[in-house]
């Protein structure tokens, strides 16, 4: 169904001053009372009027559920929006660092991580929609570090026990995910390729890399593929050889050629690859679990840290930071079918190719990633798509991704609805943290009809 786009600086306008919009044109609700401080600063940041896309009773359950994981400890804030037929709900509980007592708000920024992936593939369908790369062409022209691959024979034998690659590598394999390298789950490392690339800077994990992309992928260049392109699903490295990629046909930095396509079209003014000095207050710190004490301590602070500054690689894999509003104007193009405010991004065609899955039962079988995330989901292009509904949450046909340092971005065809958290607490472990399951069981159920 068609999906009316909301104006984005209205419904960030109306959360920040504690109010609800249950529609662009629709009277708001009473405003939030202000916070007093880092205790009473905690719980809800607006309360969506009765609009017929929510239960207003139920919607509640999302704040709780930010709480709970706040007052554990876990996390020290999290900010929550979900939007459907123009009703929008922002949540937001507890502070931006375990030791601030500046509140979470609706425009606190994030680093979101792997929710990069889709929006990266919107952007490379671009180019493909102008005949610029099309998914099934070599990328030779534009990588030559990817031509002429060798494969290794067996993925325990040693790096010069190869076979030549059975063709070269597409659009189609990075943006699935199936060129051939990626992330092999399997910790500590047992397979000296895997070893091979730790040795080289550039295997899968939570730090980006921070080499130039031409080093990378020099380095990317000088090892065997794992598998031979298109037949295994391994998880990350392609989509930052994807964003090389885009920099390279584009004659563009990538960051500049995602606000050309993307984030100036769709209002995303929050969305990039560092924070301006000027906005740096608004970036809350990431966390994660130091493995020896099993308490959190600083990843990345947002003075000082990755983000403050230009990267020397922009990852098109996990590299942006952004809000929950800029997500929400990227999901309601991708809703309504690569429209957006009466602007076509993204033509249906291209939208529909991008979302539907890809990868076929044999390949899921042997494509291993964390328990059960093959049971009800496939992948498309830069993003998964769900296969069948599991529980109180998403349902077949919905699309999205999450990201390892705290985010979870979807949205839903069928019930015209997007989702977006953002928590900056990074994974323990490849299955999604409780926080994230409970705050898509709590949007579901919140729905009023």
């Amino acid at each position: 169904m068609p999906f009316d786009p909301l104006d984005r600086r209205s419904v960030l306008k109306a959360a920040v001053a504690g109010t609800a919009l249950a529609a662009p044109a629709a009277a708001m609700a009473a405003p939030a009372e202000e916070p007093a401080g880092p205790d009473s600063a905690r719980g809800p940041a607006t309360r969506s009027a009765d609009g017929g896309a929510f239960a207003r009773s139920r919607l509640s359950r999302i704040d709780d559920a930010l709480q709970r994981h706040v007052d554990s400890g876990h996390l020290p804030g999290a900010v929550a929006l979900v939007s459907r037929r123009g009703d929008t709900h922002i949540a937001a509980a507890g502070t931006m660092a375990f030791d601030s007592a500046t509140p979470m708000r609706p425009d606190t920024i994030g680093r979101i991580a792997s929710v990069s992936k889709p929006i990266a593939a919107a952007a490379a369908m671009t180019l493909v929609e102008e005949g610029r790369l099309r998914l099934d062409d070599p990328v030779d022209d534009w990588l030559p570090e990817l031509a002429d691959r060798k494969v290794l024979r067996s993925l325990n034998g040693d790096l010069k026990d190869t076979v030549p690659a059975h063709r070269p590598i597409s659009l189609r394999d990075l943006l699935t995910m199936r060129f051939g390298l990626g992330a092999i789950m399997a910790w500590p490392p047992e397979y000296p390729i895997q070893q091979a690339m730790l040795e080289a800077g550039v295997a899968p994990g939570p730090h980006l890399p921070a080499m130039s992309p031409d080093a990378y992928m020099d380095a990317i260049g000088r090892l065997p593929l794992a598998h031979q392109p298109g037949e295994r699903w391994l998880y990350d490295t392609g989509m930052h050889v994807l964003g090389i990629l885009l920099a390279r046909a584009s004659g563009m930095s990538l960051g500049e050629f995602l606000n050309e396509r993307l984030f100036a079209p769709l209002g995303m003014i929050d969305t990039g690859f560092s924070v301006a000095a000027d906005d740096l207050d608004r970036l809350a710190t990431c966390y994660w679990t130091d493995p020896d004490s099993g308490e959190a301590v600083v990843f990345d602070e947002a003075r000082g840290g990755r983000f403050a500054a230009p990267p020397a690689f922009e990852s098109a894999s996990g590299g942006l930071i952004s809000t929950v509003t800029d997500l929400l104007a990227f999901g309601t193009m991708m809703l309504d079918q690569g429209v957006y405010d009466g602007t076509r991004i993204l033509s249906r065609a291209a939208v529909e190719v991008m979302t539907r899955d890809h990868i076929p039962p044999d390949q899921k079988g042997a494509s291993h990633f964390y328990p059960g995330f093959w049971d009800d989901r496939g992948w498309g292009l830069g993003m998964a798509v769900v296969a069948r509904r599991d529980g109180v949450d998403r349902q077949a046909g919905s699309f999205g991704w999450d990201g390892g340092y705290g985010t979870s971005f979807y949205c839903d065809p069928a019930e015209g609805l997007v989702g977006v958290l953002i928590t900056q607490r990074v994974w323990d472990s490849p299955v999604p943290p409780p926080v994230l399951r409970d705050f898509w069981t709590a949007t579901y159920q919140a729905l009023a009809d």
